[in-house]
């Protein structure tokens, strides 16, 4: 890790990976990675293209500054960069910007984690796509070959893809179809038939109870729920106050062996706290369990990133 000089005090300090990390990224075949993390924002290589996300100007200015001298050493220029303004409220959230580049390119981009191909969208939301700090629990998805994944708040279904290629069935569940859209491409981006996976457009919470009365069970099921939305009907969702309901919802539905992530991007839901939660959970249901944590990643330092820790139920 490295600390390039800044133009100002806004967000020191900001942790650049070293340059010599991009050819690591790219000789595993990933091109979809942080280059920089501080307090008021970051910055992500994503093919190409690199992207600024920023609390405030005097963050932008230095983030840009950085990425200009890590790009010099790293002898590396993005084609385009990009930048997004991080709200406090989610109505607040807008499209990424284009700060530089060539406007006539595509707002559409590929990019690689471990040689699986991901769309990223530039245009269309606040998110372009892919949730880097997932890369671990994916990686670990891989190890564990499931053969019936539920994906829940899948989003662009990246775990989906993952588990599709290992061989297993796969149910994706979001309350976006545009989402789910876009999901599908990214199982066709990587070769991937439709047959035997499945995209179900509901509120997870809604959808859990049907799949267990129909005695549908899988042996790895992901939740990684938004911190704060509406589900059905309006119904208001907070992660601080529901992730249990979710947890419990999944423990009717998980197998004989069944590996659970549990994932947030809420602060106060640290892997210590969802650990007892969970515990909690597994008690009330009367399944045996055990937890483990996949390692850190190089481009994000301690502090960044969602907290997730893995429920192995036996």
């Amino acid at each position: 890790m490295n600390s390039f000089p800044s133009r100002s005090h806004a967000i020191q300090p900001v942790t650049w990976i070293a340059p010599g990390e991009r050819s690591v990224f790219e000789t595993a075949g990933t091109t979809a990675h942080r280059l920089a993390s501080g307090s008021e924002g970051w910055v992500e290589r994503l093919g190409d293209d690199a992207m600024i996300s920023h609390k405030n100007d005097a963050a932008l200015a230095e983030l840009a500054a950085g990425l200009e001298a890590w790009s010099t050493q790293a002898q590396w220029t993005p084609a385009r960069v990009f930048t997004r303004f991080l709200p406090l409220k989610n109505h607040e959230r807008v499209s990424p910007i284009l700060r530089s580049g060539d406007a006539s390119l595509p707002i559409t981009t590929v990019v690689t984690e471990a040689g699986i191909r991901y769309g990223l969208d530039f245009g269309t939301g606040y998110s372009h796509g892919l949730f880097l700090d997932q890369r671990a629990n994916r990686a670990m998805l891989k190890t564990l070959r499931p053969k019936r994944l539920l994906n829940t708040f899948a989003y662009t279904c990246s775990f989906s893809v993952v588990a599709a290629l290992t061989g297993a069935e796969t149910l994706s569940v979001d309350l976006s179809r545009k989402s789910l859209d876009r999901g599908k491409q990214n199982l066709a981006l990587n070769g991937i038939t439709a047959a035997g996976h499945r995209f179900i457009n509901d509120d997870a919470l809604d959808l859990l109870p049907k799949l267990g009365h129909r005695g549908e069970r899988f042996d790895a099921i992901i939740l990684d729920p938004p911190t704060f939305s509406r589900g059905n009907n309006g119904r208001l969702w907070q992660v601080e106050q529901h992730f249990e309901d979710l947890m419990l919802a999944a423990l009717e539905v998980a197998g004989p062996t069944c590996a659970i992530l549990l994932s947030t991007n809420c602060t106060k839901l640290n892997p210590t706290v969802l650990e007892r939660q969970a515990r909690g959970c597994a008690k009330i249901k009367r399944r045996t369990t055990e937890y483990t944590r996949t390692a850190g990643e190089v481009d994000f330092p301690p502090g960044h990133g969602a907290s997730t820790l893995w429920m192995m139920v036996r």
